[in-house]
């Protein structure tokens, strides 16, 4: 695929990849931006770039020296005008959705991360360095904390 169309497709996805593993939005963009800036000069030799992107991404934001919450200028807007981050502006649920994913343990937050991005479970393991079996595990216990911290479980109202 070309990587202009790629990248102009995805952008989001991987922004919100990392958001869902708490990353703010403007750790997640810096993270995107620097992991399509390392694929680029490779763009022909990745044979999966959904996972090797997320992976990259991921790596780059672990190693940002500085986490600061408010961004300090504006941030650029893309070829055409339109800034990127616009896409991912939360609404009052959502934020209350990764609020809670941020609470989750990383394994969860990581697993979770990628099985709502449409991994199988065989590719979350391989991407991860586990067992299908504890990708199964990770996601459950996921989901049945998010259903308590959202309120969701019997007798929480919802």
């Amino acid at each position: 695929m070309d990587f202009a169309l790629y990248y102009e497709q995805h952008l989001t996805r991987l922004i919100r990849h990392l958001m869902r593993q708490g990353a703010s939005v403007h750790e997640a963009a810096e993270a995107v931006q620097a992991a399509f800036t390392e694929a680029l000069p490779c763009w022909e030799q990745i044979t999966h770039p959904a996972a090797w992107l997320r992976r990259v991404a991921f790596r780059l934001y672990l190693r940002q020296p500085v986490r600061r919450e408010e961004l300090t200028g504006e941030p650029p807007d893309s070829p055409g005008g339109v800034c990127p981050l616009q896409a991912v502006e939360l609404q009052e649920e959502e934020q209350r959705v990764y609020a809670a994913l941020s609470a989750l343990p990383p394994a969860q937050r990581q697993v979770l991360a990628w099985s709502l991005d449409g991994f199988t479970d065989s590719e979350i393991a391989a991407e991860l360095g586990m067992t299908d079996e504890a990708v199964r595990k990770n996601r459950s216990r996921a989901r049945a904390r998010l259903k308590t911290l959202l309120g969701l479980t019997d007798g929480g109202g919802r």
